[in-house]
């Protein structure tokens, strides 16, 4: 017998269910790319708190981040990988059945 769709939200993938990483992933899923100064002033994260956030969404693969430097100033460049959208996507549709 088949889960209820109730039943379906213990199974949600609980690395972007937390809601800075859920904010990080929604908000690169609807873009190419973003800047980490971009993702910092749009969460409202403290930079510290969204750097580990978006390590851990880098070490599930559902996030690739890209380091280098503009002139002398550091840039870090996020990017939703191939599997962080099928990871938000199945969120999304568990989440929206559900209620």
């Amino acid at each position: 017998m088949g889960k209820t769709k109730i039943q379906q939200l213990a199974q949600i993938d609980r690395v972007i269910h937390e809601p800075a990483r859920l904010m990080i992933v929604a908000l690169l899923s609807a873009v190419v790319e973003a800047d980490f100064q971009y993702l910092h002033q749009t969460t409202g994260l403290t930079k510290g708190n969204l750097s580990v956030h978006l390590s851990r969404l880098e070490t599930a693969g559902y996030v690739e981040i890209e380091k280098s430097f503009r002139g002398k100033y550091p840039l870090t460049i996020c990017r939703i990988t191939k599997e962080g959208k099928q990871i938000f996507d199945a969120y999304r549709r568990v989440i929206k059945s559900a209620l």
